[in-house]
This record gives structure tokens, sequence and C-alpha cells, in this order.
């Protein structure tokens, strides 16, 4: 696997169209890059809920006598990557439960500060937890509510839980999706014929041609049913704190979130490093395919030609069988491989979306190398990642981050480059924000916007939830 920070999960809906399953699985397959795990979709006939899981990608998941199990005019998918909870089946979503009031079925993206706390006071209760992520909660939370309506359960269940979450729930007649107070999560609303979708991003409106309206507002509830499309705010108002890295890395850059552009702002990263730490270079390379757009204005603000100097294999699984006579650096080679012809006896300036452990760039530094490049220098279009993250995305515990154990310094000398520089975190942040502050930003300053709760979690995070991490 490539050192990189892991996607969170993809989330879709479609309320009112007579394909809707077979459309979640087209806007599923638009998110494939939110998660490779696992998929599943619920659909309903307006008076029964079917639901399909599967471990692995959409179009391996999913064929057409699948989908045709799948009927009805609503239905929700997810995508998933575990950011709490194993990774097998019984932690694949959808969730879907059968209770008092009738059926329920949740996708949720994002990640709940305090699941634990409240799945151990479920417990006590006599709640019986089918799977051992967090997303679960809300529903065993909606089925023990009072309320009468749809909406006001689901509003009750997430006045009670802190962090992040975009979602969709859905009944056997509605249709609900909800993004938390501070719109960590992107979440948009599209139309198609009379019927309304809902996903984590618009790359899915344009694949399957619907008109994309809006986003969804933070902390709003958007209910749709026979009586058509409803607003709800029922919580507090709050700061806004979208999660900075859809922009740099996770969202598919011809997507819209968050008021802008994926691609405009990567290239404007791009820029803007160019600005702060030019190189002297014959050329810029990207790392494929998240460096591409950023060294792109890089390559622009400098002047200096860009080039593909590093071709990426897109057709590597999740597994493969290396072979039994060792060759350096195996998985890095299988999924990236340099272009001599353009590297041979040339100064480069390598561009890259962010360093994690560091163990990738150093490899691909050396391949540059290796294959005649006369200089290296590792250009990063965002800030030094120092902090875990707590809202849905998987890194792993701060010893493992190199820019927490290493100076800029050494960790040049580290990966071996002839040079190392960062974009600011000020300079990310004036080209994002525009003078608004609406990002979350703690895994580069450590400042989290909601409170953990939950110091001692069982979750497969990489030892993110460790007292260290509040010390």
């Amino acid at each position: 696997m490539l050192d990189k920070l892991h996607e969170e999960c993809g989330v879709v809906g479609v309320y009112g169209h007579p394909e809707a399953a077979n459309l979640v699985y087209l806007g599923l397959y638009a998110l494939q890059h939110r998660g490779q795990e696992s998929a599943g979709i619920v659909a309903s006939t307006h008076s029964k809920m079917h639901l399909e899981l599967g471990m692995g990608l959409v179009a391996d998941i999913f064929d057409p006598a699948r989908i045709l199990k799948l009927p009805g005019p609503l239905a929700i998918g997810h995508n998933r990557y575990s950011t709490a909870g194993k990774s097998e089946l019984v932690n694949a979503q959808p969730c879907m439960i059968n209770y008092s009031a009738g059926s329920l079925a949740l996708a949720h993206n994002g990640n709940l500060v305090n699941a634990q706390t409240i799945r151990k006071e479920l417990g006590t209760k006599g709640a019986i937890f089918q799977s051992t992520n967090d997303s679960e909660v809300i529903v065993h939370l909606m089925a023990q509510s009072k309320a009468e309506s749809f909406v006001d359960r689901a509003a009750e269940a997430l006045r009670q839980v802190s962090g992040a979450y975009s979602l969709v729930l859905m009944t056997e007649t509605e249709l609900l999706a909800a993004r938390d107070p501070h719109g960590f999560r992107p979440l948009c609303l599209g139309k198609l014929d009379g019927a309304y979708i809902v996903a984590s991003e618009t790359c899915v409106m344009d694949l399957i041609e619907a008109e994309f309206i809006r986003e969804v507002e933070p902390g709003e509830l958007i209910l749709v049913n026979s009586d058509g499309i409803q607003s709800f705010f029922p919580f507090k108002k709050t700061e806004s704190k979208h999660c900075v890295f859809e922009h740099i890395y996770f969202a598919r850059p011809d997507s819209y979130m968050f008021g802008e552009h994926v691609y405009t702002a990567r290239k404007e990263m791009g820029k803007a490093m160019a600005q702060e730490s030019p190189a002297d270079v014959d050329l810029i390379v990207p790392v494929p395919d998240s460096g591409v757009v950023s060294a792109m204005g890089f390559s622009e603000e400098m002047g200096i030609p860009f080039e593909m100097g590093l071709i990426r294999n897109h057709y590597v699984g999740r597994t493969f069988i290396e072979p039994q006579s060792q060759i350096r650096h195996f998985g890095v080679k299988l999924k990236l491989n340099a272009v001599k012809s353009i590297i041979s006896g040339k100064r480069i300036a390598i561009i890259d979306d962010s360093i994690v452990r560091g163990t990738t760039s150093r490899k691909i530094v050396k391949m540059l190398r290796d294959a005649g490049a006369k200089e290296v220098h590792l250009r990063i279009s965002a800030p030094p990642i120092l902090h875990s993250c707590f809202y849905g995305i998987d890194t792993p515990n701060k010893e493992e981050l190199i820019a927490h154990k290493l100076n800029l310094e050494e960790t040049c000398k580290y990966l071996a480059a002839d040079s190392l520089a960062y974009l600011s975190l000020e300079k990310m942040m004036t080209v994002l924000e525009n003078g608004e502050k609406k990002f979350c930003s703690a895994c580069f300053d450590g400042n989290y916007p909601v409170p953990i709760i939950d110091k001692k979690l069982d979750t497969n995070q990489l030892g993110l939830f460790t007292d260290d991490n509040f010390k």
C-alpha cells in the first residue's frame, strides 16, 4: 500500500426513481476512491426492505442478478473503509434493523468520538449489537426513541452523538440525509427526473446525469417522502469545520465541495507552494495520482516544464503474490515506475500531497535516482502531519508520523532528498478559506473542534485512541 492517509467512506441515497438501486450502484462506483473494503445497498418497495452486502470493490460485489434483488424506488448505499471496527462483513454498511416502528437502515461517513460510551450505556439497557462499528449506535438510539416521526427520532439520536457524520437513513417509505453541525464530511443534494439524490460528492451527480442542487448544510436534516422534500435544523448552530484533507487528497478532483471546486483548490495550493518554496530544477514531476493537480499549479507558477516522470499501475489489486527471490521496494515498484528517458540527467522537483510515515517517499526518491536524476527536490502541497485524526480518517498514531518524530532537516536526510519543503499551514488556509475560518486542521495543529470523549476505544485505527494522544 502507498503510504497515505486512508479514505473514510462514501454514501449515496435515491428517492423516487424506478431504478433506485441501480443508480445507487453507479453512485458507489463513482465513490470507489472513498472506500474499497466493502459495499452494500438497501432498497425498499415502500412495503419491504432488501439488503445486499459484500466485501471488496463495488463491481466485484454487484452484478445484474444481485441488483434485481433490490427492487423499489428508494435505496441507500455505502462504500466502506473502516475507521472504527474491524474489516469484516459484519461491519459492512448499510446497517439495517427491524424494530417496533418497522425497518430502518443507515449508511454513515465519519467517526463518532463518544460511540463506545453510548454503546456501553445502551448495552446496560439490553441493546444487542450486531457489529463493532460506531455507526450502529445511531440506529439503536433511534429504535429506543419515543418520538413519533422519523425525522424527530433521528434528531433525538443525533443530539446524543459527538463527532463527524454525513449519513443517509431510510425507512420503508422515507429517506433522510443528515450532516453534523460542524460539517466535517461532505454531502450534497441533486435531482434526476423528479427523483432526489444524496451523495458524498458531486461526481456522483455527474455520472448519473443528475442536476446538482446544493450542498447539504452543516447541521441540516433533509427529509424526502411522498409529501416532497423538507429541511430541518434541529441542532444549535456552530462554527463550520470542514475536513481540510478532502481538498488535499480524499475527494475526486472533479468534485465540488465546501463551496469550491477540488481541482481549483489543489492547483492553487500548488501555486502557493511554488511561491513559498521554489525549486531550481529542470522538471516538475507529480506523484500520481494525488499529486498531479498540485504539480500543475507548481509548474505553472514556476514556469518549469511538467512531465509525468512517474507512471502508476492502476490495475494493482488489494493483494498480490511477491516472488520468493527478493525484489527491493517491491510494493512501490508494483504501483509506480520511473520513466528513465524523462528523468535521466535532470534536476527533478517531485510534488506530492502529503507525507505520513515517509517510507514510500523515501523509496520514490531512490527510484528517481536509480533512473538517473541528478537532483531530487521534494515539495509537499500541505503542511506536515503532526497529529492523529478522530473524525473519520484512518491515521497512524503520532509516533508513526515522520513529522512528529523528525524535524525538517532530519526528514530530508531520511528521505535522501536534496531538499524538502511543505506548504505552510498559514498559506494553505489563506488559499482555502479566503478569510473565512471554516476548516478543521487538527491533523496539522492539534486543535480538535470536538472534544474526544472516548479516550480508550476498541477500534482498529492503528492506536489512534490511546492515552498518549491526550497528554
